[in-house]
């Protein structure tokens, strides 16, 4: 996260509702030598108190979770931009990157194999919405016996969330009218990803609260 607090000021219903939308993100946890990683979709619950995703069975998250419960992060990102001095139409400024992250912060806990059927519905059936009018695809389309044999190789898994926190750097330490600038100029280039989300936001950032 952002050391700097006005990058932190988003109201939590619209980081939410990003996460919701993006439904992926990278897993973060502890490890020896390094950290492991990794980079799965992931349904949160109705109130956010969990996000459900799977594995496959030989990742070593998934194996460091049957010995027990782990501490991780969740991280979502996206849209994001290089962000040219050139760009803010003032003086003595330098590069930056403006982005927007939200993590997700608790254990991670292995689920009952039983449950991953279920969960590859829910699944699927999130995205393929997103594909209409597209004829959605089921899990009822697969021949007989194989979608069983392929989910023996992946395990699902549940993270209950304890705590999220968000990143929103859209140029929000800038004046309106030098941030709008830039906003112009990040929708005319593609120096990073949905980039023409990330002018949107930038010209109106997401509503804030104040400061306590």
């Amino acid at each position: 996260m952002h050391p700097n607090p006005i990058f932190h000021k988003t109201d939590a219903e619209h980081s939410l509702a990003f996460a919701r939308d993006r439904s992926f993100g990278t897993l973060a946890m502890n490890a020896d030598p390094v950290p492991l990683f990794a980079h799965i979709p992931f349904l949160l619950n109705e109130d956010a108190s969990h996000a459900d995703l799977h594995l496959v069975r030989s990742n070593p998250i998934a194996r460091a979770l049957k010995a027990a419960n782990q501490n991780v992060r969740l991280a979502v990102t996206a849209p994001d931009s290089y962000i040219s001095p050139d760009w803010y139409g003032i003086e003595d400024q330098v590069p930056t990157w403006n982005y927007v992250a939200v993590h997700f912060i608790g254990q991670l806990e292995l689920q009952p194999q039983e449950h991953l059927h279920a969960l590859l519905d829910r699944q699927s059936a999130h995205f393929e919405k997103q594909l209409l009018p597209k004829s959605p695809w089921k899990s009822s389309k697969m021949s007989q016996g194989v979608m069983e044999k392929m989910m023996r190789a992946i395990v699902p898994v549940r993270l209950y969330i304890e705590d999220m926190q968000s990143t929103w750097k859209l140029g929000q330490n800038k004046p309106d009218a030098v941030r709008q600038s830039a906003a112009r100029h990040v929708a005319k280039h593609e120096m990073g990803a949905d980039t023409s989300t990330l002018a949107d936001w930038m010209q109106t950032p997401p509503s804030s609260h104040e400061p306590h």
